[in-house]
């Protein structure tokens, strides 16, 4: 073996570290956002018990695995002064690179990257691996025809699990 060739080989194993964001395969991190609640017609910061007005659900789906194990249940919700969110419950996946979370026409499952093109409404970067998330939904996107919720990795453009969300 040349003398050079440890020195080429740590070269190549730290970029396919870097490239592949192996680090992230024990990385976690949690959020646990409460439930938008309304009184007397006002946003206030946490769960109230009182005759509010309810927050409508207009749909919801249970995560399907893609590229990644993703769990948990993704509904889209609809406020009492009419913004909408998507809301991930008992949420769980791996973490990985530049992950997002969209909402696609594409229906849920199968290839995982097929969501890449057509129509899709990008919603931010994923807040936590674990935990409950609000992501709110800009009011001027009409949500017919959108068919799923998706964990998107933008490193590498594949889908991490999506849920259907038929309305």
């Amino acid at each position: 073996m040349t003398p050079l060739a440890w020195p080429a080989g740590g070269i190549v194993l730290a970029g396919v570290i870097f490239l592949f964001a192996l680090w992230t395969l024990w990385t976690r991190s949690r959020l646990d956002e409460n439930l938008p609640s309304f009184v007397d017609g006002a946003l206030t910061g946490g769960a109230v018990e009182s005759a509010a007005p309810a927050i409508t659900e207009l749909t919801r789906g249970r995560f399907v695995r893609q590229e990644h194990e993703v769990v948990g249940t993704a509904r889209l919700l609809e406020l009492p002064d009419g913004r909408r969110i998507l809301r991930l419950e008992d949420f769980a996946t791996s973490d990985g690179p530049d992950l997002h979370v969209w909402l696609s026409e594409k229906a849920a499952g199968g290839n995982w990257f097929k969501y890449g093109r057509g129509r899709r409404v990008r919603l931010g970067a994923l807040k936590a691996t674990d935990g409950n998330h609000n992501y709110p939904i800009p009011a001027d996107h009409d949500l017919s025809g959108l068919r799923s919720a998706v964990i998107w990795c933008r490193r590498f453009h594949v889908a991490f699990g999506s849920a259907p969300l038929e309305t």
